[in-house]
């Protein structure tokens, strides 16, 4: 070999030294979507946007927000799930996206165990279950106890029995042995309407949403959807404290189509894990009524999912509620 052809070897060779963790890194070279399943707007189309703004800097692309509403976070997660597994599609799922529709939906045509994987959790929402201040109860036992005392006299204002606030109610019937008829609503805000004239009793709402209400004595709060105290409702108990195991919050997570190469999702929940713990981040989703420890891994996601999922089962099968 000529001295030239040896020293074009080795600089070929030092130029594939040069581009190998180049390539290794080149991950994301265009724009990522990210779909949200719910209209523009909402708490979370909000998270999201703040959420892809971040993103974007620390990812050296856009992170571009679709939302896809529609069909109870069926024509979004559908999008998501048959989107090519490149990494350059994820999807805000919501509890109903993963956990509750496969119970409540006779069919999907998406499969929310095979078709994603996870990437990084987001966040959890805990709810309060509120009275108007005529109800002659200050705790759930005394609420019950009420409940048995006078029946049909207490009404829950939800978003309907296959809904969040509704499964919630009929749940907490079911655990307390209570009575108490649940009035549906298309929207919330109607619900909310109705128990603050005392048309309703009770009522299901977010942090954020309950606390002018509380703070006006106009709804006093019974107790927490989950697990632990909120700073801001310090002296509000666990609905679980009273009934073991009663506990049921929203949450969101990323995942993206299964198929979706490693170094792509190790990526993102990297840059997610930066992006939740600013303070900022932090702050601003407390404020919209959510908590934060970050992204956790992409096996911790799965394995919150699929604990999701199976008490979901349980809840849905204890209730009595039939797919439709």
């Amino acid at each position: 070999m000529s001295a030239w052809a040896r020293a074009a070897a080795m600089l070929f060779g030092l130029m594939l030294l040069t581009l190998a963790p180049a390539n290794a890194q080149s991950w994301p070279t265009k724009p990522v979507k990210i779909i949200v399943s719910l209209a523009a707007g909402g708490t979370p189309d909000i998270i999201c946007r703040l959420i892809s703004e971040r993103l974007s800097v620390l990812l050296g692309q856009p992170v571009v927000v679709e939302n896809r509403p529609g069909g109870a976070n069926v024509v979004g997660a559908m999008a998501a799930a048959h989107a090519p597994a490149d990494g350059y599609t994820l999807l805000f799922a919501t509890a109903a996206t993963l956990v509750s529709n496969p119970y409540t939906f006779k069919a999907l045509p998406y499969d929310p165990v095979k078709e994603f994987v996870a990437v990084s959790m987001v966040a959890k929402n805990p709810f309060l279950i509120l009275a108007h201040p005529s109800v002659p109860a200050n705790t759930l036992p005394e609420l019950v106890a009420y409940d048995k005392a006078n029946p049909g006299k207490l009404t829950f204002a939800t978003d309907g029995k296959r809904n969040f606030s509704g499964i919630l109610a009929t749940w907490f019937n079911k655990a307390s042995g209570a009575d108490i008829l649940q009035v549906p609503y298309t929207t919330m805000p109607q619900g909310v309407q109705d128990t603050l004239a005392g048309r309703t009793q009770l009522t299901i709402l977010s942090p954020p949403s309950a606390a002018p209400h509380i703070e006006s004595g106009k709804l006093k709060p019974l107790a927490v959807s989950w697990s632990k105290r909120l700073p801001q409702f310090p002296n509000v108990p666990p609905i679980s404290d009273s009934y073991p195991g009663v506990e049921l919050t929203g949450w969101f997570a990323l995942v993206a189509p299964a198929g979706t190469p490693a170094d792509a999702i190790a990526r993102v929940n990297r840059e997610m894990d930066k992006v939740l713990k600013t303070p900022d981040m932090v702050n601003r989703l407390a404020q919209l009524g959510f908590f934060t420890d970050g992204a956790g891994t992409p096996e911790a996601t799965r394995a919150f999912v699929q604990a999701q999922y199976e008490l979901w089962g349980k809840v849905v099968r204890e209730i009595g509620l039939q797919p439709e």
